[in-house]
């Protein structure tokens, strides 16, 4: 009778270590977490572990799902109070945050935050490596290997449809629609946008060694690009098409005379994430043929 009251007292204890263990392992698991990235949150909400998210920052409308989640201001923009009135377990961010007074004091408070090892400005394998960690993280590694081999044939794909194309069109991008003073705000040849426009078998009008620069009215139209892509919030902001070839400098182009200006979402080109591949299959419909990119 003792030896099975110990085998039972052994097995129980067992158990209950096997139980705490991955809740150390995975510290996701019971935690309250705000995540301040639009990159995570789609790679999170894509690889089905969403469910102890409990707040994000503006910048992640992507899918839309979340979007009904409480926000805690523009991630450079934080406040304590906004992140505070959340009750977090967990901080989740990518490292492009701040002020930085207000992430000191997020420190002061002993909150844990986690960031992921990420390389993923400009390569397709530093994007799938983040998935594969954040996979890893939330326990959805194979979900992760899954959404790595859609991205790879989609890529693929895309990398083969670029090579029959007989036309390379020159591409303005308008961010955020941030035009004043007579000037224009272009994502240039530095850009993740650059790299997007260029698998999908474009060409970006303008280079520099910055991700984004201003341009004047006259410079723009000088640059004659035949197609210009405005993100979502400024093309909405100035009234649509028709509008933005009233701006000086853009009735001369190529884009306006045939009425090639079309509306982009943001996210979609400010980082590389799971659904990139599909994006340059829609841009390359955009950019050889007369289709839609939303």
């Amino acid at each position: 009778m003792r030896r099975i009251m110990i085998i039972v007292i052994t097995a129980a204890l067992l158990t209950g270590c096997g139980r705490f263990e991955k809740k150390d392992k995975t510290s996701s698991t019971n935690n309250r977490i705000v995540c301040i990235s639009k990159q995570y949150n789609e790679i999170i909400w894509e690889l089905g572990a969403e469910q102890n998210i409990v707040g994000v920052d503006l910048s992640s409308i992507y899918p839309p799902a979340v979007q009904k989640l409480p926000t805690v201001g523009y991630h450079r923009d934080l406040s304590v109070e906004g992140i505070l009135s959340l009750k977090p377990d967990l901080i989740i961010h990518d490292n492009n945050v701040g002020p930085e007074s207000v992430m000191r004091q997020i420190s002061e408070l002993k909150i844990p935050i986690k960031s992921f090892a990420k390389d993923t400005t400009n390569t397709i394998e530093g994007t799938e490596a983040l998935i594969h960690e954040i996979g890893a993280y939330f326990h959805r590694e194979h979900e992760a290997d899954s959404l790595c081999k859609i991205l790879d044939s989609q890529m693929n794909t895309a990398l083969e449809n670029a090579k029959l194309y007989t036309d390379t069109p020159k591409v303005a991008i308008l961010h955020y629609g941030r035009i004043g003073a007579g000037k224009f705000l272009l994502m240039t040849s530095h850009s993740t946008a650059a790299k997007i426009v260029n698998w999908a078998g474009g060409k970006i009008a303008m280079s520099s060694e910055k991700g984004m620069m201003p341009l004047s009215a006259e410079v723009f139209s000088q640059s004659n690009p035949d197609i210009i892509l405005v993100t979502d919030f400024g093309f909405d902001k100035l009234g649509g098409e028709e509008k933005i070839m009233e701006l000086p400098g853009v009735a001369e182009t190529n884009a306006a005379k045939n009425h090639r200006i079309y509306k982009v979402w943001e996210q979609d080109l400010v980082y590389l994430g799971p659904r990139t591949g599909q994006i340059i299959l829609n841009y390359q419909k955009l950019l050889h043929g007369n289709a839609s990119a939303q």
